[in-house]
């Protein structure tokens, strides 16, 4: 059984070591002191294993107090572990020389400690068993008292190198940003000397950009008091090589102050190239490189979450080829393969870079159509993949004619789910090749039945405009910590002639093309906007109401001359309101949107990129546009239990929010599980099922009643666990 003495004059510090030294081996004895003085005393009548002794001390210094235990013959070997900080390289130095045998930099790593104490306690008595053998051991117990001191010498010069090997990018910054240390390997990657480095700003040695945003995530961890979540980012060579590390931040601690940050980086580009090659393996097709059936799958899933509010329409292009087998008899499995992978890149040349090609199998391949505007444009797709065929043919001059038969569905006309888009395109697929082949059919074949349904959606949409049968729903969104109300979402909703309410996805789309969503949205911000001025007007003030622009607004109207009208004429406050864009309204003029939301953002009003991370334009959202929340894709969180993909993507994008600092909404929270992992994540906000449904304003007033009033929350607050 060990017995340890920790002298330390701060009392938490004495609380922790004591705690720690507990779990080096079982049954363990700590006894603590609160200063030399008095350590020195209790060291008259006892003897301890391993001695644990902060160097800054009142009443001694820290190399007095080693001297005096040393100079009693009966402490000469006991191991004497020193807690300093690491910069300070003369008092380290003044430590080893007189007698520390080991030191630990503070703040203390649990870990270091205990394996050093281990280490420690086992050389102390193997050298107990080495004093306590007969006088005819003598000479070898001087050859080991030598090793020993040959041993600790050598300690010290390891120590003092220690953080300077350890094959990290390890560095700290004060609360200003000025560098405190850089140990040698990051100086070296930057091409810096560490010695040169200390006293200098952020800016100074890493440049503006680099700083800008390391400031900005460093004064989140002093403002917060807690380590970073570790995340990834690509860090450049002073030689210009790119490697990606994953990054900790952690608090600096000076007794119960923050005084800077410990950042350190790890290089994980090798892990991250295999786990690219791996995610690509398990997406793509080995023969052409194209995307696989379940990254198909994926996408338009995605597409479809993207599009669930009906602001948007993307097409599904099944593709088979015909005299393909013929190919394979003739001219045998090689050129068969070699014509796949000519019709491969074919399909590459007439698709648009968003859009996604995929092989699903033998010659059958699939091309996801985005941001499709109207019929014309997804038969000008059709028509050129059907002209695309020849020219495939020629790179290997077949003889036999290969065509292509072409089946296409649209969403959301002809499906709202993966499963049935592919089965429409594949029927119109058949059609086309009972037709001979060599062409493309559109599910809907029947144009006049399509203009017949587009003119009743017509015909509803006037109707409800003229009898007010629009609506609004409330959505809460729950601030993750709390469990407190602090916003919400408004969700439009049709009533139809029979009573029953009509989802968006059923005529926003419609709405869209023939114009007369100009006129609902405006209803739709004037009605948020009035409920939300009648409910602040009741003391109700603490939160926001999210409204989803259209992208036909910022193309035919002034949205700030629109919204500051309303906001006048409602009383609604500016910084209640909270407008969510989508992705496709970076597909027009960016730079007069950029304007207008600057316009609105000069208001007081809040921005908000709704359904992030569907699509490619999302980072451009964050950089061209002033904002002020990120809302993650309900499509991300959903799964992100189940995949691990989809749990990636949740952190960076709470990490780059953060690090923005932008506040982060999760849409589509089914569960508790969920809304755990996403406290856990530190996100700030969430949505979805497992706090409300969408509910109309009285109901939702009550809740918000229930809790100014009561306290009672939609759930109970989550915790994290211990």
């Amino acid at each position: 059984m060990a017995l340890i003495l920790i002298v330390d004059d701060q009392n938490t510090n004495r609380q922790i070591y004591s705690q720690i030294a507990r779990r080096i081996e079982d049954g363990t004895d700590v006894v603590t002191c609160a200063g030399s003085h008095d350590a020195l005393k209790w060291l008259d009548h006892n003897d301890p294993d391993l001695i644990l002794t902060d160097f800054n001390m009142p009443g001694m210094h820290g190399d007095d107090f080693i001297g005096q235990i040393r100079a009693n013959p009966r402490f000469a070997d006991v191991p004497i572990i020193v807690v300093t900080v690491f910069e300070d390289r003369n008092l380290r130095l003044r430590a080893l020389d007189a007698g520390a045998t080991d030191l630990l930099i503070s703040p203390v790593d649990h870990r270091e400690f205990v394996a050093r104490a281990r280490n420690l306690l086992k050389m102390h008595r193997q050298s107990q068993v080495l004093s306590n053998r007969a006088s005819s051991l003598l000479e070898s117990l001087k050859k080991s008292e030598s090793i020993l001191a040959w041993t600790q010498r050598e300690n010290e010069s390891r120590l003092v190198n220690v953080i300077n090997t350890l094959p990290v990018m390890v560095s700290a910054t004060d609360v200003d940003g000025c560098f405190l240390f850089m140990n040698s390997n990051k100086a070296n990657y930057l091409g810096l000397k560490a010695e040169d480095v200390v006293g200098r700003s952020c800016t100074e040695v890493l440049g503006e950009q680099v700083a800008e945003r390391n400031t900005a995530i460093d004064q989140l961890v002093i403002a917060s008091g807690t380590d970073l979540r570790s995340f990834e980012e690509e860090i450049v060579s002073s030689k210009g090589t790119r490697k990606i590390f994953m990054t900790t931040k952690s608090p600096l601690i000076e007794g119960k102050r923050v005084i800077g940050v410990v950042t350190s980086s790890q290089d994980i580009t090798d892990r991250k190239a295999a786990e690219t090659h791996l995610h690509h393996m398990a997406h793509h097709d080995g023969l052409t490189g194209l995307a696989n059936r379940s990254l198909l799958r994926d996408r338009v899933d995605r597409e479809i979450g993207r599009c669930r509010r009906g602001d948007g329409r993307f097409a599904l292009h099944l593709i088979d080829l015909d005299g393909f087998k013929q190919v394979n008899d003739v001219h045998g499995h090689a050129t068969g393969d070699e014509l796949l992978v000519r019709v491969g890149e074919q399909l590459r040349n007439v698709a648009s870079p968003n859009d996604l090609v995929a092989r699903l199998g033998g010659d059958e391949f699939a091309i996801l159509q985005t941001n499709v505007k109207n019929d014309t444009h997804v038969e000008q797709l059709g028509q050129a993949i059907t002209n695309a065929m020849p020219d495939a043919i020629s790179l290997i001059d077949l003889s036999t004619s290969v065509t292509a038969s072409i089946g296409i569905a649209v969403h959301p006309e002809d499906g709202n789910s993966f499963e049935k888009l592919m089965s429409n395109a594949d029927q119109a697929m058949y059609k086309t090749k009972a037709a001979s082949g060599n062409g493309f059919c559109l599910y809907a074949t029947n144009l006049d039945a399509r203009a017949e349904a587009e003119r009743r959606v017509d015909d509803a949409l006037k109707a409800a405009l003229d009898d007010r049968r629009f609506e609004l729903l409330y959505q809460p969104q729950v601030d993750l910590k709390s469990g407190d109300i602090c916003g919400c979402e408004a969700l439009l909703r049709m009533r139809g002639e029979d009573g029953a309410l009509i989802a968006p996805a059923d005529f926003l789309a419609r709405a869209e093309r023939n114009g007369m969503i100009m006129p609902i949205n405006e209803w739709v911000i004037y009605e948020a906007c009035r409920q939300g001025a009648e409910w602040h007007s009741k003391g109700y003030t603490d939160f926001t109401i999210g409204v989803n622009l259209s992208p036909v607004q910022f193309q035919r109207q002034s949205v700030p001359l629109l919204v500051a009208r309303i906001l006048a004429e409602t009383g609604m406050p500016a910084h209640c309101l909270d407008l969510e864009l989508t992705e496709s309204i970076v597909l027009h003029d960016r730079k007069q949107v950029a304007q207008q939301l600057s316009q609105l953002r000069t208001l007081g009003i809040k921005i908000s990129i709704d359904d992030f991370g569907t699509g490619c334009s999302s980072l451009s959202y964050v950089k061209h546009f002033p904002v002020d929340r990120l809302k993650i894709d309900q499509s991300f969180v959903r799964d992100m239990l189940k995949n691990p993909s989809d749990t990636a993507i949740v952190r960076a994008t709470i990490n780059l929010g953060h690090s923005l600092g932008l506040e982060v909404i999760a849409e589509g929270v089914e569960d508790r599980a969920v809304a755990n992992a996403l406290l856990l994540e530190h996100c700030d906000r969430a949505q979805g099922y497992y706090f409300s449904r969408p509910a109309p304003a009285d109901e939702f007033e009550q809740a918000m009643q229930k809790q100014l009033r009561y306290g009672t929350r939609l759930v109970e607050s989550l915790q994290e666990p211990a």
